[in-house]
């Protein structure tokens, strides 16, 4: 913890995705490497079991830090019960322009608007099939910037259809607020058509392969209640496998004030907590209890996580409160849990 206090007083002097993009450097170059003691920990074992998946412990890592799949082995080594890569697309694209990234550090929170920037699913399975980690493995995967919204179902049916082999289960990414249009997705006739396209790439992958891998769908924390609930219908008459809940908010009042609240992106950390809890209880009023929800969303402690399954989720993961408190935080929930 020492060390990681230490690393973080000098990254956090740096431009924030400056120090994102240095931190994964390091973490790519010492992940299978003998160096690779300087990130490792043994997590005490905490099997949780859903969709025929073992998961030693029930903290993951949430999409989005390592989108292109160059840290599995080192983020293997930390003890996570699993790992989600990604948002991953089809083509290569350099996501928005830059500043992206804002540290709101006493809020311990995040603004990006990074939008989708990655080197393309080819180059993501390329990473994963050089990988050496052996553990749960989630994938996610969103449309190109460019993609019209009517050909949007497309570009994640070609996602679907490369990774599919290497998932032990893939996430639609729907909810982030940095694609224009992707929110969309998540309600009414667009949702349907999704939902219905996917299902049935899934059925017909499934043939392919001889190997069923669970479709979860991620959400926002910005939808009302009546929302949650359409959206949990649609989950059901479509026989989604699962979903997580929450991406980023667009919501701003908890920071207001700050030099960075009026940034446009999604906000993460602490202030989306509660809606990102709320969520999740109205989820899990609506879905049947063996669809699982993987909780996300300003988890910052073994708290904060236990109150995210005591919402109704099954597992939870970290993005946000592991760049403020380091790898011991996934020893910390799992030990307090």
């Amino acid at each position: 913890m020492k060390l990681y206090n230490l690393v973080r007083s000098v990254l956090f002097k740096q431009d924030a995705e400056w120090s994102h993009d240095f931190a994964l450097n390091q973490l790519a170059r010492i992940g299978s490497g003998p160096m690779r003691f300087l990130v490792a920990q043994s997590i005490p074992e905490k099997p949780v079991e859903i969709l025929g998946l073992r998961f030693p412990n029930p903290v993951g890592l949430a999409a989005g830090l390592d989108k292109n799949g160059r840290c599995i082995d080192a983020f293997g080594a930390m003890g996570f019960g699993f790992l989600e890569v990604g948002t991953v697309t089809p083509r290569p694209q350099a996501g928005n322009p830059k500043p992206r990234m804002f540290r709101l550090t006493e809020h311990e929170a995040l603004i990006n608007r990074m939008g989708f920037n990655n080197d393309g699913v080819d180059a993501l399975v390329k990473n994963i099939k050089a990988s050496s980690y052996r553990g749960i493995l989630g994938i996610n995967i969103g449309k190109n910037k460019d993609t019209p919204e009517a050909e949007g179902v497309q570009d994640y049916c070609i996602c679907m259809e490369k990774v599919y082999s290497l998932a032990d289960y893939i996430t639609v990414n729907i909810s982030s607020p940095n694609t224009p249009g992707l929110r969309a997705f998540q309600h009414g006739n667009v949702l349907d058509e999704l939902l219905r396209t996917l299902k049935a790439k899934q059925h017909e992958l499934e043939i392919a392969h001889k190997k069923y891998v669970p479709l979860f769908v991620k959400i926002a924390p910005d939808m009302t209640k009546e929302q949650v609930q359409s959206f949990a219908e649609a989950v059901r008459t479509y026989q989604i496998d699962g979903v997580i809940a929450t991406n980023t908010t667009i919501e701003r009042s908890a920071v207001e004030g700050h030099v960075h609240a009026k940034e446009a992106g999604g906000l993460s950390g602490a202030p989306v907590r509660d809606a990102s809890t709320q969520v999740i209880r109205w989820l899990r009023e609506s879905l049947p209890k063996e669809i699982p929800i993987i909780g996300v969303g300003g988890i910052l402690s073994a708290a904060d996580a236990s109150d995210k399954l005591a919402a109704g989720a099954s597992l939870v993961q970290i993005y946000t409160g592991f760049i403020y408190h380091g790898p011991q935080l996934v020893r910390d929930i799992v030990e307090n849990l």
